[in-house]
């Protein structure tokens, strides 16, 4: 399977993810931002980092990059798409996903490896997970409060849309604790928390087992792998 990973002025987390893709049994295709050539992939992944120096807003104007007008015709043809940080910050301002992101409450930056409960384990890159389960993700991030009105919310929450919620400590001030959430489809996925800093062991967060072995983020690149052959 081959999976796009989008590289913008400022991406950082690109390289990482291209990594994933590998561990977890893909090909990964390196994209340019200012190319409207997804080449052929089946998959896309908008990368971690700060595009454009995060000026105007995060993401604002990597979502008007020239390939993010094919990104979205393919997220709404049904390609699968995950945004990681950054690249949720984009999908929010391509309005793929509802909601925005804003600067932590508290006003700094944050690193740390952060517990994230699945809420919805049926989306083309949650199908490895349970609903209910809890993983270990490392996060960082300056501007990754998310934001939406109560209706807004109260819609996410009762269509199943919520896709990852904070545990044990709200790391940024994210209403309703919501770590990441899927458009309604299901094939649009954004999350803050780094999923491709946790797919190989001796250079993931702590566990319980030992220093560094976190992998939990393997079952993001393996669901989505999965799900396609499965469907093709």
């Amino acid at each position: 399977m081959r999976i796009g990973v989008i590289t913008f002025p400022g991406s950082l987390d690109d390289r990482d993810a291209q990594r994933a893709v590998r561990l977890a049994g893909g090909e990964p295709v390196a994209l340019w931002h200012g190319s409207h050539d997804l080449e052929g992939v089946d998959a896309l992944i908008l990368p971690g980092g700060f595009s454009y120096g995060d000026y105007l807003r995060c993401g604002a104007i990597a979502s008007l990059s020239p390939i993010m007008s094919e990104v979205v015709d393919a997220a709404n043809a049904g390609m699968p798409v995950l945004g990681i940080c950054n690249g949720f910050q984009m999908l929010a301002e391509a309005h793929l996903l509802e909601g925005g992101l804003i600067r932590n409450d508290h006003g700094s930056f944050i690193c740390r490896d952060q517990v994230l409960r699945v809420e919805n384990a049926s989306t083309a890159w949650t199908s490895e997970f349970e609903a209910g389960q809890e993983i270990i993700i490392p996060l960082k991030n300056g501007e990754g409060g998310f934001i939406a009105s109560e209706e807004t919310l109260d819609r996410l929450e009762g269509e199943g849309r919520v896709a990852f919620r904070y545990v044990g400590v709200n790391p940024n001030g994210s209403l309703r604790d919501i770590a990441g959430i899927t458009n309604a489809a299901g094939n649009v996925v954004g999350l803050m928390p780094h999923p491709e800093h946790a797919v190989e062991p001796g250079f993931g967060p702590d566990t319980a087992a030992a220093m560094r072995s976190g992998v939990d983020g393997l079952g993001f690149f393996t669901s989505v792998i999965r799900r396609t052959l499965v469907e093709a």
